[in-house]
């Protein structure tokens, strides 16, 4: 299942989305968004924008991801609008029967999302503010 929401991740909610009673394995990763120095400012958000085939793009990747391990389930949240410094940014989750293929199947998830094509971001400082609201999108 992939989703993209504007709305914050919540972690405690993710977990019974994706469990199986066959899995032995589930592995979470949660991105957040850190302070930053760049130059001489320290970031206090970041704004990150979705393109019209984000979805489509998320589809691929979790699709990759499912052809590639033996897994149970995999579960790719990527979060769109202003975030401040700790908040969630995306969640990569696979349940597998083994912790082998759902650690990689984890980590090659965190790498994908990092160079996806249609999410822009852009950093904003102490002295710029961005606009917070929008809806949630979710595919199965």
């Amino acid at each position: 299942m992939v989703k993209l929401v504007e709305t914050p991740i919540d972690p405690a909610s993710v977990y019974n989305s994706i469990c199986s009673s066959f899995s032995g394995s589930v592995v979470f990763h949660y991105a957040v968004v850190k302070k930053q120095a760049a130059s001489d400012k320290s970031t206090t958000s970041i704004e990150y924008k979705a393109q019209a085939n984000t979805i489509m793009e998320l589809e691929d990747i979790a699709g990759e991801i499912e052809r590639s391990w033996n897994l149970e389930d995999v579960l790719l949240i990527r979060r769109t609008g202003c975030l401040g410094v700790g908040e969630i940014i995306s969640l990569v989750a696979a349940s597998s029967p083994n912790s082998e293929d759902a650690f990689e199947a984890c980590r090659f998830g965190i790498s994908r999302l990092k160079k996806m094509a249609t999410i822009h971001k852009t950093e904003k400082y102490a002295d710029i503010t961005c606009m917070k609201g929008g809806s949630d999108e979710t595919i199965k």
